[in-house]
This record gives structure tokens, C-alpha cells and sequence, in this order.
């Protein structure tokens, strides 16, 4: 056997046993008994469990030794929102630092899923359940580093909170509560574990760690079309469903301007570099130029890169007529966009009246949408994370991007809290299945990032030399 085989072989070896230990040790039993618990608990929307959830979470802090008056839970009609303070040092002028996430999840049905949604469950290989990812590995992760921590009698060099939300998949009620509660809106700033995150090759390797500091904004419009109906026996050409459907079809085939910033165009160049192949030159080439239009048409067939790189709208929902023998009174749809920082709602709303070719279509905005800034990075947060990241992988960069789905963080940077998400997993894109059937999240990921909130917040809050 050669030398190197032996000290590969050996490598391997001291890598199996750390595993082993990890998962053996107090902390790894902890997070699983919160995440499977957590789980167990389907907190979706109209069936209020949120509020049970919350009041678990309490009373594992509190047997922690977090003091009750320390952890609050508010309710709010079936739903609650979720404050635990980690008490700092109290001669300390520090602002206080934010861990966000999200307590609810979005609806799964038993007949739909290969196992049951609201139990933990796995093979080989991954955790399954809704929440896994979205967002309960967070929530359990956060609360387990409190736990763990506090254990460790480790005192931070300021105040340090939890701030969980009860319906970041609905209406973010509870996240617009949290962003202006008295307690968290003097924040320094926030940290999300709802996005960000590393991406994995085919192979496992790591391509980079992605920090999410900034948010398109998410919007809903509701089009809908009026005709005086009839009877079925006697059809017309002015009918409600095809004129929009035709209307649809417009919103379909229009493709918003190409929009990239500093941060975009250093994404796509990392991960061009990383990825290869023709998909990475692709990104390299947009980086280099995003008025390519070869290149920024190629990301536009990517589900996964094309909302880095433009406003995106898409149909979601349809209503339409009020009997199977009548002509339609109305047909009305959904359509959700998705828009790049600098561009209003009210911009948007033009472009798609304009591109329906329909003056007769109705154009309602759906609840209050948020436009939030971008969050300009700052060194120690940067340091705090590369230092948890290069744990794992060392040679992996570190990079700022933008999310094109929506999570709470933008109410909270919208208040002035600057906000940045960095989960703790490293996974492969294919192998994102948030919102989505059987929902699961690779093992390896749940136990290699059991140390990644320890190391940032005692990084970031810890007693510094000569302080």
C-alpha cells in the first residue's frame, strides 16, 4: 500500500469518526428532537398550530435556563409571532443583533406525498417532511445553538433575539409585528436563516456560499374581464375566458428588460467559474456583459437563474364563469411577479397593461406589496460567515445575491434593519424541494451545519482581544 493511499485512508477514517461523535454528541440529539418535533406540528395556514409550535419552543428554552420573562409568544387571530432574548453583557452601549425565521409552512397533502408530510422521516440519505428545508431546519437550528450556548455559559457581548414569524407564507402579519416591535426595531442588524446557503456540484463539490442581501419584490395582480353573458346555445365572439386567455397568452410571451447590478453580475461570475460547461459560460459571459443577449437569453431557460436576471410574471390562478349553460360574466386571474430591486409596482403594472393589449381588462394589486433596499455588506458579518463556511469547506468563496422569492427579511430591511440570510445548508439545486412534493433536505447537510450559527454569533457577539 502506498503512503499516500495509507494517509488518504486514514483521512477518511478521522473523518467518519468526527461524524460519528458529532451526531453522538448533546447538541446533534437536541437539534433532531426539536426538528422532528417541529415537524410533527403541522403549523399551515387555517389550521392553527402555530401557537403550539411556539409554545414548545418556549418550554425548551426555558429548560435551557432562559427565564420566562425572556421568551414571549404573541398571538394574533390563529396564528402567533415567537421573541426569546440571549441577555448580553449589561454594561454593553451595543445595539442588539436579530436571527429570524419562519414558523409555518406551506400546506401538504397525505394523498399527494410518497410519506407522511407532517412526520419526520428518512432513508439513507434525507431527512423527509414539509419544513425541512422551508424553514424548520432554521427554526431548529437557531433554537438548538440558543440552547447549546447558553449550556456553555457563554455571554455575548450584547443582546442577541430570536424573532420567529407565524405566516411568512401568507401574509406576513406577524413578520410586519416583529419589524416594528420596541424590542427589535433598535437592531444593529439581522441575520435570516430562511435563504442563503452553498451549492453543491453533481458531485458534491462546493461551489460557493451564497449570502441573500437583497429581495425582489413580490407582488400579486388580479386581471379580470367583464362580459354581459348569455345563454350557451348562442355564442359570441366577446367572451370573457378567451379574451383572457388572449391577454395571458401576451403576459406569457413578454419577457421584462435584462437588470443586473454588482452583486448579480459577481454571482453569475463565481458560479460560472465553479459550475463550467456551456451553462457556466453562459453565466461568465453575462457577468462580463449583461447586455449579451445570447448569454441572457440562454439564463432565461434556467428556472433557477432567470429571476437574477430581469422582472419575472407568471399566470398562477384562474376564475371564470358562473354556469356550464351561460356565457362567462367574468374570468379573472392571478398573476405574481417577482421584481427587480429599483423597478416600483406601479412600473410593472404599466408594462403589463400595455402588453395585454386589452383596455378593458381590470387591474387590482393584491394586498400591500414591500419594495425593500438592497443591504451593502458589512466586514465582520462577512468574516463571522467565511469563518463558518471555511470550517466545512475552506477554499469555497463567499458571495453576496439576490433571492427571487420573498422572505421576511424584507419587512425588516424595509425598516431600516439592514439584513442578510445565510442558512446553514450546502445542497445541490436539484435537490431543493421547498414548497414542493416530499420536501427533504440531505442528512450529511442537517449534521454539518450543527456548528455554523455557534461559530458566527460567538464571532460576531464574543469577548475580543484587548476589548
Amino acid at each position: 500500500m502506498s503512503k499516500t493511499l495509507l494517509l488518504s485512508l486514514l483521512m477518511l477514517s478521522s473523518l467518519s469518526i468526527q461524524a460519528a461523535v458529532l451526531k453522538d454528541s448533546h447538541h446533534a440529539k437536541k437539534t433532531l428532537e426539536i426538528y422532528r418535533t417541529i415537524i410533527g406540528i403541522p403549523t399551515v395556514a387555517g389550521r392553527g398550530k402555530v401557537p403550539e409550535m411556539a409554545a414548545y419552543l418556549a418550554k425548551e428554552l426555558q429548560q435551557a435556563g432562559f427565564k420566562p420573562e425572556d421568551v414571549q409568544i404573541i398571538p394574533t387571530g390563529e396564528t402567533a409571532l415567537f421573541i426569546a432574548r440571549y441577555l448580553g453583557k449589561s454594561a454593553t452601549a451595543k445595539q442588539p443583533i436579530l436571527l429570524l425565521g419562519h414558523m409555518d409552512v406551506v400546506e401538504a397533502l397525505d394523498k399527494d406525498w410518497q410519506r407522511p408530510p407532517f412526520k419526520l422521516t428518512q432513508d439513507d440519505k434525507y431527512f423527509y417532511g414539509r419544513g425541512t428545508i422551508d424553514n424548520k431546519l432554521g427554526i431548529a437550528m437557531l433554537t438548538s445553538t440558543f440552547i447549546r450556548l447558553k449550556k456553555q455559559g457563554f455571554v455575548p457581548d450584547r443582546d442577541i433575539f430570536l424573532a420567529f414569524s407565524g405566516d411568512e407564507e401568507t401574509g406576513m402579519v406577524t413578520t410586519k409585528m416583529l419589524a416594528s416591535h420596541p424590542k427589535l426595531a433598535k437592531a444593529e442588524y439581522a441575520l435570516n436563516s430562511d435563504a442563503g446557503g452553498g451549492d453543491l456540484d453533481q458531485n458534491g463539490k462546493a461551489l460557493a456560499y451564497l449570502v441573500q442581501a437583497a429581495e425582489k419584490t413580490y407582488v400579486s395582480f388580479e386581471l379580470t374581464l367583464r362580459n354581459k353573458g348569455g345563454h350557451s346555445s348562442r355564442p359570441r365572439p366577446d367572451n370573457a375566458i378567451y379574451e383572457l386567455a388572449s391577454a395571458l397568452h401576451h403576459i406569457r410571451d413578454y419577457q421584462f428588460p435584462v437588470m443586473w447590478s454588482d452583486m448579480t453580475r459577481e454571482f453569475f461570475d463565481v458560479s460560472g467559474k465553479q459550475m463550467g460547461g456551456e451553462l457556466g459560460m453562459a453565466m461568465q459571459a453575462f457577468a462580463k456583459d449583461p447586455t449579451n443577449k445570447k448569454a441572457s437569453d440562454r439564463l432565461a431557460i434556467e428556472s433557477s437563474y432567470v429571476g437574477t436576471t430581469r422582472t419575472t410574471c407568471v399566470t398562477t390562478m384562474l376564475s371564470a364563469g358562473h354556469a356550464e349553460n351561460a356565457l362567462p360574466q367574468s374570468a379573472t386571474a392571478t398573476v405574481n411577479c417577482r421584481i427587480f430591486p429599483g423597478t416600483s409596482v406601479q412600473e410593472v403594472k404599466q408594462t403589463l397593461q400595455k402588453v395585454v393589449k386589452n383596455d378593458a381588462i381590470e387591474f387590482v394589486i393584491l394586498g400591500d406589496p414591500t419594495e425593500s433596499p438592497i443591504s451593502e455588506l458589512r466586514e465582520d458579518v462577512m468574516t463571522a460567515i467565511n469563518k463558518a463556511v471555511h470550517a466545512r469547506y475552506p477554499n469555497v468563496k463567499v458571495i453576496a445575491y439576490m433571492e427571487s422569492g420573498g422572505t421576511d427579511g424584507k419587512h425588516f430591511r424595509k425598516a431600516g434593519i439592514p439584513t442578510w440570510a445565510m442558512s446553514s445548508g450546502f445542497m445541490r439545486p436539484d435537490e431543493m424541494f421547498a414548497h414542493g412534493l416530499n420536501e427533504r433536505l440531505p442528512i450529511k447537510t442537517f449534521y454539518d451545519g450543527l456548528d455554523h450559527w455557534s461559530i458566527i454569533l460567538k464571532e460576531l457577539t464574543g469577548a475580543k482581544p484587548n476589548n
